[in-house]
């Protein structure tokens, strides 16, 4: 099972639900992955991507409404995506995603 794609998602933040779309493009080593999480607050790019089977960690550079390293984790299975992100201080947010096409 692949888990590259692109994920229409939603994280269940402290201002509401953000929805989002995430994309996966796995490294030739098939171990890492690089990809972009665009939504409301403008375009993300995945660093430090890595793929351990079906699960994903990464994280990202926030910059609006305030400059923070989110740190990333889900799992896909089949065409759902479930994890969170975790935004220091604001603590874990729900992760969920559906595979597009």
């Amino acid at each position: 099972m692949s888990v590259a794609g692109t994920y229409k998602t939603v994280v269940k933040s402290p201002m509401g639900d953000q929805t989002g779309t995430f994309t996966v493009v796995p490294g030739d080593d098939g171990n890492t992955f690089t990809g972009t999480m665009a939504g409301g607050m403008g375009q993300m790019d995945v660093e430090e991507g890595k793929i351990d089977g079906n699960t994903l960690t990464w994280k990202m550079n926030m910059t609006v409404p305030m400059p923070m390293t989110l740190e990333c984790e889900a799992t896909v299975e089949g065409e759902q995506m479930t994890g969170s992100v975790n935004a220091g201080a604001f603590g874990a947010m729900p992760l969920t995603g559906e595979k597009e096409g």
